[in-house]
């Protein structure tokens, strides 16, 4: 599938590059039957795009969805969901003054040399965290998909930036406020300090990082397929396509290796006739199998790469260290942009794996 697809029956392909004519995604095997209109994926774009803060790129992109093919009369009807956004804020001229020196941080050196100078360098090509547009398109329909059918529900929230970060949040408390503010942090007192540290770095020409932490309730037990199609090993895998995904735990993650596995084992008990466990340092998987619990990831995101910080770095043209000031509009810190593409992944990957487990089916009725 040459890297732009994933998933083996809900397949969700990408298309299109930064400073291209547009981007898109093409959901192919959605099941028949799925009430489904344009205003059902606008807002999840919204939260997503550009030029909405003082803290984000001020690139000026509308990213509004048009749905081309696939829906009839209101419904899915098990066609390609094709879905595209225009684009119209696009600047190509300051990465034309930089297209021989590769950026530090940045995918242009691996890129010119492995497709021969062939790469769309413009805005990142398709190594731009502007195609994340196209996973939210379908990542929108699945996260519908998913309450429509089993009552699933995802959401992400900025957890940490930089060095600041909260302690642990209720379900319901990360869900009624992670987006009542610029960073996407439900705990407000400290979505403040993260706002300040970003545009502290921003002032100094520098970017920071953080961390996303995503949580799904009310899933199944069963959805995974072992072993190399683990529910963790696909969530890991699409989590990574991800622009400035450079980590990925479930459940205690690394923190799980300090502790003996008496601490960690979670303890089966049952409650109200179910089935459930005492805590959840397994982030609801076991064995790459989905156990009921609630599934918990933390997403780490590095510091954005484009900084206005003087930096030494080779011209390729002359083979010679010259200072680099990245030109352009850009994040100073992509993590306050990150959840709603956090959601949007981890639903597609659920989605795949409850249609292959047969807890969804093929055409919806009686839903």
């Amino acid at each position: 599938m040459g890297g732009n697809s994933i998933g083996d029956q809900f397949i969700v392909t990408s298309f299109g590059e930064s400073h291209g004519r547009c981007i898109g995604s093409i959901l192919d095997g959605c099941p028949a039957g799925l009430p489904l209109k344009e205003s059902d994926i606008q807002p999840e774009l919204d939260l997503r795009k550009p030029g909405q803060s003082t803290i984000t790129t001020q690139r000026k992109e509308e990213d509004k969805v048009e749905i081309l093919s696939g829906i009839f009369n209101g419904y899915t009807t098990n066609a390609p969901i094709c879905m595209v956004i225009w684009n119209q804020d696009s600047d190509s001229r300051p990465y034309e003054k930089i297209k021989t020196i590769p950026r530090p941080g940045h995918s242009d050196y691996p890129a010119m040399v492995k497709y021969g100078g062939y790469a769309d360098y413009r805005g990142s090509g398709r190594f731009s965290g502007r195609l994340t547009a196209s996973f939210v398109m379908a990542g929108a329909i699945s996260k519908k998909l998913l309450k429509y059918v089993l009552g699933i529900e995802t959401i992400a929230y900025t957890t940490e930036i930089g060095e600041i970060s909260i302690g642990n949040i209720s379900f319901e408390n990360a869900k009624k406020y992670r987006y009542t503010n610029e960073v996407r942090c439900p705990d407000l007192p400290t979505a403040e300090k993260m706002k300040d540290s970003i545009m502290n770095a921003r002032k100094s020409g520098n970017s920071l990082g953080g961390i996303v932490e995503c949580v799904s309730i009310g899933l199944p037990v069963g959805l995974g397929e072992p072993i190399f199609s683990s529910l963790e090993s696909d969530l890991s895998k699409a989590l990574f396509s991800i622009p400035a995904v450079k980590a990925v735990e479930f459940g205690s993650g690394f923190e799980g290796t300090k502790k003996t596995g008496y601490e960690n084992n979670d303890l089966f008990i049952k409650e109200e006739g179910k089935v459930i466990t005492l805590t959840n340092n397994c982030g609801g998987i076991l064995g790459g199998l989905s156990n009921g619990m609630p599934l918990t990831i933390r997403i780490g995101f590095k510091p954005a790469a484009s900084i206005a910080k003087t930096q030494k770095t080779l011209d390729l043209s002359s083979n010679s260290l010259v200072d680099l000031q990245v030109p352009g509009r850009h994040d100073p810190c992509v993590v306050p942009r990150a959840p709603p593409i956090v959601e949007g992944i981890v639903s597609i990957v659920l989605s795949d794996h409850a249609i292959k487990a047969g807890f969804i089916p093929k055409v919806l009725k009686g839903y």
